[in-house]
């Protein structure tokens, strides 16, 4: 008996040697794919220590930008100059902060939304501006926006408020964080902390099972936010988000006949997820669920996803990796129809409306200048876009921030 419980135990001992070894052989596509497996709740994301300022931009790609601009090379001098000639740069801005923001569907009624969305971009505008030029009058004007709104905002409202929430609460943090960590003078920071935590994050932690630029955005804000707080449970929960999210934003044909549905989305049905997806049936690398609404919404969520991964890659615990196909793939598809090839029937019924809008730089930084990932299309687009402006909503300057940074 014990000679032939060992002789068991060997045997067992060399099949798990084998499937050790045929593991550690497996083709990188294989690997790859795993990832976007349902996202178990141990895979804890958020740093040990979180880096400051580390929301989008971080002290190093900041301080190459800095050089950049002061050394008047392009594209970043041009991209600087835009910038500074913006409203949202001006030092006589006065904000317009409100108790409640009340925004309906496409922003109608629109209760405070524009203003909060463009205060919130102007600080981080303001933020850049002082961190690039030392002019400590901008580090104080975005002080003071930051302040007003703190002093004042208790609640979001009506059928738009996620998405509202989200928006603002990308731009906030990243204001934020700049201010924090590089300037002398922030004596009501611990206000906006609060701010973010009371008013902002319970809006978005949560997600949305709407379009998914909704909840792409919504995390991003969680992020950002949960940066700032040095909050490492709502770091965790919307990174766990963020996995489940992108696989069902942008498909591959690895995925299969179908694609992949967020966790909870309730969408477990073939019409189901075609309806989800505008009706489309053919499915194509690259394809998002809202590139047969238009390019625009994509942009958003493409967007969103790019920030997302930069500031996680910021943080020391990089998700690119896991979703650089996805989103190599989606930049390019979108980038080739935007450059002007012709739209098969088969993709859409023929048709794309809208642009992309100015949010390329970010995610073609890191995937074609840091990854080596070749990336003609969304090069020619993005080449062709410079200097990339803002979007109005939650995208600003990344020309600036991002062309060539390869911090």
């Amino acid at each position: 008996m014990r000679t032939g419980t060992i002789g068991r135990g060997l045997g067992l001992a060399t099949a798990l040697a084998a499937l050790l070894t045929g593991i550690s052989m497996a083709p990188a596509s294989a690997v790859r794919a795993a990832p976007d497996a349902a996202p178990p709740a141990a895979r804890a994301a958020a740093p040990a220590a979180f880096s400051h300022p580390g929301v989008l931009v971080s002290r190093p790609q900041l301080d190459f930008v800095r050089a950049k601009v002061q050394a008047g090379a392009q594209p970043w001098k041009g991209a600087f100059d835009q910038m500074m000639a913006s409203k949202y740069a001006s030092l006589g801005r006065t904000a317009k902060p409100r108790a409640v923001v009340e925004c309906g569907s496409y922003s109608n009624p629109n209760y405070g939304c524009t203003d909060e969305r463009e205060d919130a971009i102007a600080a981080y505008t303001l933020s850049l501006a002082w961190y690039i030029t030392q002019d400590s009058r901008y580090a104080a004007k975005a002080v003071e926006i930051m302040d007003a709104w703190s002093a004042v905002i208790r609640d979001h409202t009506n059928s738009n408020a996620p998405l509202q929430t989200g928006w603002a609460g990308s731009s906030w943090p990243r204001a934020a964080e700049i201010i924090k960590y590089t300037y002398s003078s922030w004596p009501n920071s611990g206000r906006f902390a609060t701010m973010l935590r009371d008013v902002y994050l319970p809006k978005v932690i949560n997600g949305s099972n709407s379009n998914g630029n909704w909840e792409l955005s919504m995390t991003e804000a969680a992020i950002g936010i949960s940066v700032f707080l040095e909050d490492r449970t709502s770091y965790d929960k919307a990174v766990t988000k963020f996995r489940g999210r992108v696989p069902a934003y942008i498909y591959v044909a690895a995925d299969g006949s179908l694609p992949k549905a967020a966790p909870g989305s309730g969408l477990d049905t073939r019409d189901k997820i075609i309806n989800y997806w505008q009706g489309q049936s053919t499915f194509m690398d690259g394809l998002s669920q809202e590139t047969c609404r238009d390019l625009t919404h994509t942009g958003y969520g493409l967007s969103a996803i790019s920030h997302i991964a930069e500031t996680s890659r910021i943080q020391g615990q990089d998700l690119y990796p896991e979703i650089a196909d996805r989103l190599r793939h989606a930049l390019g598809l979108h980038a080739k129809y935007q450059l002007g090839a012709a739209v098969p029937s088969s993709l859409c019924g023929g048709s794309l409306k809208d642009s992309l809008g100015p949010v390329t730089e970010v995610g073609y930084n890191a995937l074609h200048n840091r990854m080596g990932i070749a990336m003609t299309n969304t090069q020619t687009l993005t080449e062709r876009q410079r200097p990339a402006g803002s979007n109005n909503l939650f995208v600003a300057w990344e020309t600036l921030t991002h062309a060539d940074n390869p911090n």
